[in-house]
């Protein structure tokens, strides 16, 4: 086991969790968290700390590019749906955060040949539930690797937070404002979150409101 993981494991004991003590201690035979966070299983996408948020505030679900599959009841094992489908309606969660990110590879691989996939066939049959997305994007032409990655990651979160809809009574439970489905698109690279505007159907920086055009031609400006 790496040394900076039992370091860090020390720390939390003798320093982070004497911080906040008080808190687990009201943590230990019940949680309500106020949030769902579904987002990619990607290293660099922290959702406490892109939130700033405590223990007990989210029910986290991760996976290859924040994918929500469309609801269904199957003899298999169903990760993210059955996690999806415990916070909803054991937990009761009024509130769901689908979060993408920039420069991720599940959508990346999307656009991959067969061949590069062959190690990964799980992977590569995860993937088909964004064949939809990728229809989208391919009707685009003379799009670069970057503005395709772009777009992809973007119509991946509007994806999901449509296949949220297909879970039993929520979609005329989001209808009726008794849930909320936000879609963010986090920048590693600065730290920016978006926030997808369902009436306006485009993405807006959280603390700024700037418009998702304009940062869209600031960044692929030919």
């Amino acid at each position: 086991m790496p040394s900076q993981l039992i370091n860090g494991a020390i720390k939390f004991m003798e320093e982070n969790f004497t911080e906040h003590a008080e808190l687990f201690g009201s943590l230990a035979n019940h949680q309500k968290p106020h949030t769902l966070f579904i987002g990619c299983s990607d290293s660099r996408v922290v959702p406490s700390l892109i939130t700033s948020t405590l223990p007990g505030e989210l029910f986290v679900v991760r996976n290859i590019a924040n994918v929500v599959p469309p609801y269904r009841i199957s003899e298999e094992f169903l990760a993210t749906t059955s996690a999806i489908e415990y916070a909803l309606y054991s937990l009761k969660i009024k509130n769901i955060i689908v979060c993408g990110h920039s420069n991720c590879g599940g959508c990346a691989a999307l656009f991959y040949d067969a061949k590069k996939l062959e190690k990964i066939p799980n992977v590569r049959r995860w993937l088909n539930l964004m064949q939809p997305v990728k229809d989208e994007v391919e009707k685009l032409k003379d799009l670069g690797t970057d503005k395709r990655e772009w777009i992809t990651e973007r119509l991946n979160i509007i994806n999901s937070m449509q296949n949220l809809l297909s879970f039993p009574g929520i979609k005329d439970a989001y209808k009726n404002g008794e849930i909320k489905i936000y879609g963010w698109h986090y920048v590693i690279e600065t730290g920016e979150l978006f926030n997808y505007d369902d009436e306006g159907a485009h993405f807006t920086l959280l603390n700024k409101g700037m418009d998702y055009e304009k940062i869209y031609n600031q960044l692929f400006n030919d």
